[in-house]
C-alpha cells in the first residue's frame, strides 16, 4: 500500500533543492530523500525529478513516505521509549499523559520518575523534583524530550536552551487554514487574567515568538510545521488560538468539541516532532525524530479523508 503525501512549497523554501526541501518538511534525512528521488518516489507537480532540482513557491511536492520502523522500548518500561542514551544524556519519546516531572497538582506518571524506575542514573543538578530536566512538554503533548544524566550536560544544555541554540520542531494540526500559509507570530504570553491554569496574550507577558509553515491543507484544517524561537508555557497552543486556528482537540484554547469527538481525540493535536542540539560533551550536532503516536495519526488520517463530516 502506497503512502503518498503532498506538500505545497512554502514561501521560505522557494529556490531550494527538492531533496533538502523534502528533508526539512518531513524530517527525513538528506540521504533518504536522495534515495527516494532515485527510486522515482519524489515528484514535483506530478513529474519525477532529480534530487538537485530547484523548486518554486506554489509547486506541489509529492513523496512516498516509507513505512516507519518499529523500535522496541528498553527493558524495564512498557510505556517510555528511549530514543537515545549515553553517559551524558537520555532522549525520550514522551507519551501522552506523562508530565515531565512530579508536581503537587498532578498524580499521573512522569518522565523523571519513569527513568529512575528504569535504573537510569540522572544528574543531581537542579531542584530535587526536577533533577536533570532542562525543558518540558505539556502532559497532553507527545514527542522528543532530552534529560541530562551528567552535571556537565545539565549545565551546557540549560545554557543552550536559554541561548536558543536548540532546534525545537513541532507538528500541529490546527482548525482552518492560516493566512498567510507561513509566517511568524510575535506576541507576549503570560498567565490568563481569569484562569490561572491557562496562558494568554498579555502586553506585560514574556516575549514569545513562533514560526510556522503549512505542510498540508485539508478540509477543515491544516498540518503545520512549527519552529519555536522561544519556549513559553503553552506557547504554540496560545499563539494558534489567538490567530483563530486552535490546535485540533485543544478545547481549553477554543477548539471545536464536536470535531474532537468525531476524530476521537481527547487532547491537543501537538507533537514535538524533531529535537536538535549540540551534544554537550562532543559538540556534534545531533537530531532526534519522534513518529506520530496512534491517536494523532488516526485523527490526521480522518481529517485527510474528510470522513469526520
Amino acid at each position: 500500500m502506497t503512502n503518498w503525501r503532498y506538500y505545497p512549497v512554502p514561501p521560505g523554501f522557494s529556490g531550494g533543492r527538492v531533496d533538502g526541501v523534502i528533508a526539512s518538511l518531513t524530517g527525513l534525512s538528506r540521504s533518504a530523500t536522495a534515495k527516494l528521488c532515485e527510486e522515482g518516489k519524489l515528484r514535483v507537480d506530478g513529474v519525477t525529478v532529480a534530487k538537485s532540482e530547484r523548486v518554486r513557491e506554489g509547486q506541489v511536492l509529492e513523496v512516498e513516505i516509507p513505512a516507519p520502523v518499529e523500535v522496541s522500548p528498553k527493558a524495564g518500561s512498557e510505556n517510555l521509549l528511549l530514543l537515545y542514551e549515553d553517559d551524558d544524556i537520555v532522549v525520550v519519546d514522551k507519551p501522552v499523559g506523562y508530565a515531565a516531572h512530579p508536581s503537587l497538582n498532578f498524580e499521573g506518571p512522569d518522565v523523571l520518575g519513569s527513568l529512575m524506575a528504569m535504573g537510569v542514573k540522572l544528574t543531581t543538578s537542579g531542584p530535587p523534583e526536577r533533577k536533570g530536566i532542562v525543558h518540558r512538554l505539556d502532559v497532553g503533548t507527545t514527542g522528543a524530550m532530552v534529560v541530562a544524566k551528567s552535571e556537565w550536560a545539565y549545565t551546557v544544555l540549560k545554557q543552550a536552551f536559554r541561548d536558543r541554540n536548540v532546534e525545537k520542531i513541532y507538528h500541529a494540526l490546527v482548525q482552518g487554514h492560516p493566512d498567510p500559509t507561513a509566517g511568524t507570530i510575535d506576541a507576549p504570553i503570560g498567565r490568563d487574567y481569569r484562569h490561572q491554569w491557562k496562558m494568554g496574550i498579555r502586553h506585560d507577558g514574556r516575549n514569545s515568538v513562533t514560526h510556522y509553515e503549512t505542510l498540508e491543507g485539508m478540509a477543515g484544517g491544516s498540518l503545520l510545521h512549527v519552529h519555536l524561537e522561544t519556549g513559553r508555557t503553552h506557547q504554540i497552543r496560545v499563539h494558534m488560538s489567538a490567530t483563530g486556528h486552535p490546535c485540533v482537540g485543544d478545547e481549553m484554547y477554543g477548539a471545536d468539541p464536536v470535531l474532537s469527538a468525531k476524530l476521537g481525540i481527547e487532547r491537543q493535536w501537538l507533537h514535538a516532532y524533531r529535537l536538535g542540539f549540540d551534544h554537550p560533551r562532543t559538540g556534534e550536532w545531533i537530531e532526534f525524530c519522534s513518529p506520530y503516536p496512534h491517536d494523532l495519526a488516526h485523527a490526521l488520517n480522518l481529517m485527510r479523508a474528510g470522513i469526520f463530516k
